[in-house]
């Protein structure tokens, strides 16, 4: 059965860009659109965790979106981290959102105030009864110190049509088994890990919201082209060549080694916002030599 709603297999959750005053650098955000849609990215996620949402201001949240869906002039979706541990303002960002012409939304569980599964349910659905548009939520435990279980993610899918997916970052491959028996066939499972793409792949899941793919989404596009052909032994061997790149840029804080990396291509500056630090030298270098050898590596094949 198709998606009820098809972002694409490849969705890559997009850095902010900062000059050496850190002001977010349009320039380098238009160039960071047209190098994903060069890398296959399907859609983009702007202003969420890999894009310090923390620390941008309403406004440049705005400003961002705006730049990207117009650099993009559709040759990819542009989804819209709109959520919050407020309902008020998942809302008011949601709708401020469609009103700006995102094509979806991503909407985190609530972090810190820690609700339960009811106040999951109640802070979802008031949100997708607020906006029209497609929303993925995102389960993240390990950031938000709540974990939506799958009954409540059936839940809200089957009473709420516009909520159609979910980014799981839990790595409890089980949990993908049961909301898959547990949801509709149309709504739509993407992981949220990049090392955990091909497994989850091969119980269910439709693709990846990526980090690496700023860097390798060729590659991680042909892992799950080979996967879904049958080429199962080529998607496996493409696995064990990204992997060290998967596990290498979250040695530190995301998005701090993705970053030096777009900076030793030349895409963006490598600055990041306080209270994130940039990564060392000795760092850096171990990021550019595994890049490096991936890059040599799938030029063989």
């Amino acid at each position: 059965m198709a998606p009820r709603y098809d972002a694409g297999e490849l969705i890559t959750a997009m850095v902010t860009p900062f000059d050496k005053t850190r002001a977010v650098d349009y320039q380098a955000l238009e160039r960071i659109t047209s190098h994903l849609i060069e890398q296959e990215s399907d859609a983009v996620v702007v202003s969420g965790t890999t894009g310090e949402n923390p620390t941008l201001t309403l406004e440049e949240e705005q400003e961002i979106l705006l730049c990207v869906k117009s650099k993009a002039s559709g040759q990819c979706k542009v989804i819209m981290n709109s959520g919050s541990n407020s309902t008020e303002t998942a809302i008011k960002s949601s709708k401020k959102a469609q009103e700006l012409g995102a094509d979806a939304l991503l909407s985190v569980v609530p972090y810190y105030n820690k609700p339960s599964q009811q106040g999951l349910k109640e802070h979802f659905g008031a949100i997708a009864k607020s906006v029209d548009l497609p929303i993925i939520l995102y389960n993240i435990p390990g950031r938000t110190g709540v974990d939506m279980k799958p009954a409540t993610i059936a839940f809200l899918t089957k009473e709420y049509p516009n909520i159609v997916a979910v980014k799981q970052s839990n790595p409890n491959l089980d949990l993908i088994s049961e909301i898959k028996m547990l949801c509709p066939d149309d709504f739509t499972i993407y992981s949220g890990d990049d090392s955990l793409t091909l497994p989850m792949l091969s119980i269910g899941a439709h693709g990846v919201v990526s980090v690496a793919s700023h860097v390798a989404g060729k590659q991680i596009k042909s892992m799950i082209r080979n996967y879904k052909t049958g080429q199962i032994n080529a998607a496996a061997n493409m696995h064990k060549l990204l992997y060290p790149l998967f596990k290498m840029i979250f040695q530190e804080p995301n998005p701090t080694p993705i970053k030096a990396l777009l900076s030793r291509l030349g895409l963006i500056e490598n600055y990041v916002r306080r209270p994130l630090v940039e990564v060392d030298e000795q760092l850096r270098l171990e990021l550019e030599e595994c890049l490096n050898k991936l890059i040599r590596k799938t030029e063989k094949l």
